[in-house]
C-alpha cells in the first residue's frame, strides 16, 4: 500500500476532472463533511501490487520496481471491475452503488479506458532494464483477461449440463489467473531476470488466481453481503457458470440433477435461491469447490519453491498465500 496507493493517487489525478471524480468514487477516495478529510472506504486488499511486491523481493531487485508493477497491475484490476459490474449489471460494489450505477454506464467505461491506457504507460515509461518486456507482458495479460471474460460471458448462454469443469478452469486462467500471473511476474521481468524464474513466477500466480476465482464463486453463494459489499446468491439467478454449481449439478445424484433442472429453466428468480442453496449443500458443492481451490494453491506452492531460492521470501509468499485463501473463506 505504502507503495503503490501514491503512484495510483498520482495517475487518477492526471486524468480529466470527471473521469478523475469516477476513479476517486471507484476506489473509495470520496470526500465527506467540509471536503477537507478524505475518507477511504473499502478499497480493496491490493492483492495484485503485493503479488508484484513478492516478484520484485524474489529476484532480489530494488523495490522502487514493485511501485512500477504493482501500480500497472491494480489499474488494469481496477479497470476490470469497473467493466465487470457493468456487463454483470451488478449494482453494487463494496456495499455502495457501483460506479456505473452512480455516474452512468458511459463514464463508468469511460473510467476504465482511462486506467488501461496509463498502466501500459507507466510500464512503458519506466526505468527499468525490462520496461519492454514487461509492457509486452501485460498487454497478453489484458488479452487473456478479455478472451476468459468473453468464455464467461459466453458460457452463461449454455446448459449447466453442458459446462465441464475443465471448462470452466480455463476460463478462470484468463478471466482472473491471467493477472495473477502477470502479477507474480512482472517485478522479475521488469528487472530482466532469467526467463525461467519470471516462467515459475507467473504460473504460481496464475494457479493463485484460478484458486481466488473459486473461492470468489464460494463467496458469491456463502459469503456476507455485508462483508462482501455485493448481494449474495445473484450467480444463481444471473445463470452464471461458477464452480460450485457446476459440481453440484453434475454430481449424478437426485440432488444434482434437481438443481441442474432448476438451473436450466431460464427463469429463475430471487424466490428460488434458497431451493438452489438447499440443492448446493445436499451435493457437497461447496466443499467440492474449495477442495478443488485447494489443489490449485498446493500448485502454486510448488511453483513457488522452485522459482524463489531465499527461504526468507519463501517464507512471505507462503504467509500472503496462506492470508489470502483464510479471508477468502
Amino acid at each position: 500500500m505504502a507503495l503503490v496507493e501514491p503512484e495510483l493517487r498520482r495517475v487518477v489525478e492526471r486524468l480529466h476532472p470527471s473521469v478523475a471524480r469516477v476513479c476517486r468514487y471507484h476506489l473509495g477516495w470520496d470526500t465527506e463533511g467540509d471536503g477537507s478529510r478524505a475518507v477511504v472506504r473499502r478499497t480493496g486488499k491490493r492483492v495484485r501490487a503485493a503479488l508484484s511486491l513478492l516478484s520484485v523481493r524474489s529476484v532480489g531487485a530494488p523495490e522502487r520496481f514493485a511501485a512500477v508493477a504493482g501500480t500497472a497491475v491494480e489499474l488494469v484490476h481496477q479497470l476490470s471491475l469497473l467493466h465487470d459490474d457493468v456487463m454483470d449489471g451488478d449494482t453494487e460494489r463494496r456495499g455502495r452503488p457501483a460506479a456505473w450505477a452512480a455516474f452512468g454506464t458511459g463514464a463508468a467505461v469511460l473510467a476504465g479506458d482511462a486506467l488501461i491506457v496509463q498502466a501500459v504507460a507507466g510500464l512503458f515509461h519506466a526505468q527499468a532494464p525490462g520496461a519492454s518486456a514487461a509492457t509486452d507482458a501485460l498487454i497478453v495479460a489484458v488479452e487473456k483477461m478479455v478472451h476468459g471474460q468473453a468464455e464467461d460471458l459466453a458460457l452463461e448462454r449454455r446448459s449447466v449440463r453442458e459446462v465441464s469443469a475443465s471448462e470452466y478452469a480455463d476460463m478462470a486462467r484468463g478471466k482472473t489467473g491471467a493477472l495473477f500471473g502477470s502479477s507474480a511476474a512482472l517485478g522479475a521481468v521488469l528487472a530482466d531476470a532469467p526467463p525461467d524464474v519470471a516462467r515459475a513466477l507467473h504460473t504460481a500466480g496464475s494457479e493463485l488466481g484460478v484458486a481466488f476465482q473459486i473461492l470468489d464463486d464460494v463467496l458469491g453463494l456463502w459469503g456476507d453481503s455485508s462483508v462482501t459489499g455485493k448481494p449474495v446468491g445473484t450467480d444463481v439467478t444471473r445463470g452464471k457458470k461458477t464452480l460450485p454449481l457446476l459440481l453440484a449439478a453434475g454430481a449424478g445424484t437426485a440432488a444434482g440433477d434437481q438443481l441442474a433442472e432448476l438451473l436450466d429453466s431460464g427463469c429463475l428468480t430471487a424466490a428460488d435461491i434458497p431451493e438452489a442453496m438447499r440443492l448446493l449443500d445436499a451435493t457437497h458443492g461447496r466443499e467440492r469447490a474449495e477442495e478443488a481451490a485447494a489443489r490449485h494453491v498446493a500448485s502454486a506452492a510448488a511453483s513457488l519453491d522452485e522459482a524463489v531460492p531465499s527461504p526468507g521470501v519463501q517464507e512471505q509468499w507462503h504467509s500472503l498465500v496462506a492470508h489470502l485463501f483464510r479471508c477468502s473463506r
